[in-house]
């Protein structure tokens, strides 16, 4: 039998960016749906708020015990049967405590295929960042994959899931390709014409642009999350303690270290790789780019962007290629994990 009950799910302290403004006009969020993390904007595209959680859960055996010790603590759970899953940022925690992976409702930008929790989870992940709306009908542009050769024929069924559960909060859902979001958000001043790039935990999205017409997307299936397992494959340790580090030491520019740094290097440089050649084969199939006589501005956003050195070795590896358009400056977003959020932003913001 099925016993479920959240506990911390709701948003709290959201509401005050829900309903109408001070000036009458009714609020818009940005969301990304991201594998590692959703992330969410509210409020102008020039001084959004955003907020953020992780994207996964931890599950541990049911006991009263366990409950009330989940309670007391303010940890957000609920329980499924003869389990208590632990979700959002509180997951990782678990992790490292009893030296394990977290589980992930999502996987390579979509819901986890393989992952029974996947939607309550995912669900109960966007309910602490999305309340209920307060105007029925209100805009939420939320982000969306490419679709990649491993994941297409799964997008449809991701995409309509998190649009029913938007709908069923009272909000009007807009699906927002995750790398134009990135053009949206950086690009304002170039007329949104340029390459957006999101490297994210599932994948990596990248949208080629004129005046925030896309005139090619497309993914990559592997992000931080392919680092991360691949070099905990090879130096023995969960993928979860892998990303720690990562996120905590990693500088691509120095080279050395101990075997985990290695590896990190390592693996970052075949991503790299990667993502340049599979841009190369999408834009020499593509009879759509447009014909623009000025140098197209490069964006990285994402948080497998965010190591110290990624955007000199991505430049490296995109210059060592021949393309049909003129590279312009490369250059980081000015905040790579709330960059497709607010992208998002600025899409909601512009329906009226």
């Amino acid at each position: 039998m099925d016993d479920r009950n959240d506990h911390g799910s709701e948003s709290s302290g959201s509401g005050s960016h829900t309903g109408q403004s001070q000036s009458g006009t009714r609020t818009r969020i940005g969301l990304d749906v991201g594998t590692s993390k959703v992330v969410s904007a509210r409020g102008d595209n020039i001084s959004p708020t955003t907020d953020s959680q992780l994207n996964a859960f931890f599950d541990v055996p049911y006991s009263a015990l366990h409950e009330q010790g989940l309670k007391a603590n303010r940890t957000p759970f609920y329980r499924e049967n003869d389990r208590l899953i632990v979700y959002g940022d509180a997951s990782e925690k678990f992790a490292h405590i009893f030296n394990a992976n977290v589980r992930r409702p999502m996987a390579k930008g979509i819901l986890n295929p393989s992952e029974p929790q996947a939607t309550h989870v995912l669900e109960t992940v966007l309910s602490t960042l999305v309340p209920q709306s307060r105007n029925p009908g209100e805009l939420l542009a939320f982000s969306v994959p490419a679709a990649a050769p491993e994941t297409g024929h799964e997008l449809t069924y991701h995409e309509e899931t998190i649009k029913r559960y938007l709908k069923g909060r009272g909000y009007t859902p807009l699906a927002v390709n995750e790398g134009l979001a990135v053009v949206l958000a950086e690009l304002a001043k170039e007329g949104f014409t340029g390459i957006g790039i999101s490297c994210g935990g599932g994948m990596c999205n990248v949208a080629i642009s004129y005046l925030s017409i896309p005139s090619l997307t497309m993914s990559l299936a592997h992000g931080g999350d392919f680092i991360d397992a691949s070099v905990g494959a090879v130096v023995n340790e969960p993928a979860t303690r892998v990303k720690a580090i990562k996120e905590e030491t990693l500088d691509l520019t120095r080279e050395g270290g101990d075997k985990i740094d290695k590896a990190l290097h390592i693996y970052y440089d075949k991503l790299i790789e990667q993502l340049v050649d599979e841009l190369g084969k999408a834009v020499q199939k593509t009879p759509k780019l447009p014909r623009n006589d000025q140098p197209m501005p490069i964006i990285l956003a994402g948080g497998t962007s965010k190591p110290n050195g990624f955007r000199d070795r991505f430049e490296k590896a995109l210059r060592r290629r021949s393309w049909p358009f003129q590279v312009g400056e490369v250059r980081m977003a000015s905040d790579p994990l709330t960059a497709t959020a607010r992208g998002a932003l600025v899409a909601a913001l512009a329906e009226r």
